[in-house]
């Protein structure tokens, strides 16, 4: 029995010493898991999901087409907002040129006649004065041919204020109004352009489509995602760290990750430290509750290493 009981000895002196490496390797290792934070792509239009261009776990470049609502009624308003912008246009140009050339031309020939009359006037005038002068001409004559003159007169007057008037077309503050008008009717096709466009959603940055929300077909109400976008830069470590350890890792610091199943571990840096304790003691920090504290910290890593974890995997972390 002794010397069965000694064989054994430097195996278990062994196992002790495999033991107490292992335990020391843990606690050189702080467990963790991958987060993700997703982006959801929504319309704040509601329509019903017209196409889905894209599937779950495909890959997206920004700008690709993500999906599709029915837009009919967006397309007509957009096309009744630029006719009408169309109408607004025509109308301040007309009421910047003023009248059109054939109504000018009436004016002008109205004057010609005028001025015709008027100078017949002032010939019929001065021989009614040199005969009243002479006494071959009664004063009620006189009066009838200066009475004539004077309103040939007036009537020239009155053609050549017209012309002007023609010629400059609509008064300021109707052109101001015109314009006005105008101004108002681009604001409304640009939010018809705006409201047709939300009808079609595109990737806002490159990542995986992590899941889709709706199926082809279906209604799809005002400002409810439709896909869960993960872009790389947005996967992320999570972990917690005890009170012992946080003082000595700080925002920067390089993280080794390492997953089950692969050989080679990957490298990040500490992008957030939590500035909160977890299971915080409910009245004061004491020397034996202080161990019960941990902190969050948060690790960060190029895209093209994010792009080899998935959110809820477990890893283990260590600080170099």
């Amino acid at each position: 029995m002794m010397r069965t009981n000694r064989r054994w000895i430097p195996l278990l002196f062994i196992c002790l010493a495999v033991s107490a490496g292992c335990k020391r390797k843990s606690t050189d290792r702080i467990q963790g898991y991958v987060e993700g934070e997703f982006v959801y792509v929504a319309s704040p239009l509601a329509g019903a999901l017209e196409t889905l261009a894209v599937q779950r776990g495909a890959q997206v470049k920004a700008g690709d087409l993500l999906f599709a609502l029915e837009s009919v009624a967006e397309k007509t308003a957009r096309e009744e907002a630029d006719r009408r912008l169309a109408q607004a246009r025509a109308n301040l140009e007309d009421a910047r040129q003023g009248k059109r050339p054939s109504e000018i031309a009436s004016i002008d020939a109205q004057l010609e006649q005028a001025r015709a009359a008027l100078a017949l006037s002032e010939k019929e005038f001065t021989r009614q004065q040199e005969l009243t002068r002479t006494g071959a001409a009664s004063k009620q004559e006189f009066d009838r041919a200066r009475s004539a003159r004077d309103q040939d007169r007036q009537r020239v007057a009155q053609l050549e204020a017209e012309m002007k008037t023609a010629q400059l077309g609509s008064r300021t503050d109707q052109v101001a109004a015109a314009e006005a008008e105008v101004k108002a009717r681009e604001s409304m096709l640009a939010r018809a352009d705006w409201d047709l466009s939300q009808k079609r959603q595109l990737a806002p940055q490159d990542g995986l489509i992590f899941d889709t929300l709706y199926r082809q077909g279906e209604w799809v109400p005002a400002g409810r995602p439709v896909i869960s976008l993960l872009p790389p830069q947005n996967i992320k470590v999570r972990a917690f760290v005890p009170e012992t350890r946080v003082g000595a890792i700080h925002p920067g610091q390089q993280v080794r990750v390492t997953l089950d199943g692969v050989a080679e571990p990957f490298l990040g840096k500490v992008s957030y430290i939590s500035t909160q304790a977890e299971y915080t003691p409910p009245v004061i920090y004491s020397q034996e509750s202080r161990g019960k504290l941990v902190f969050m910290i948060e690790a960060a890593f190029e895209p093209e290493v994010a792009e080899k974890l998935h959110p809820g995997q477990p890893v283990d972390l260590q600080f170099p």
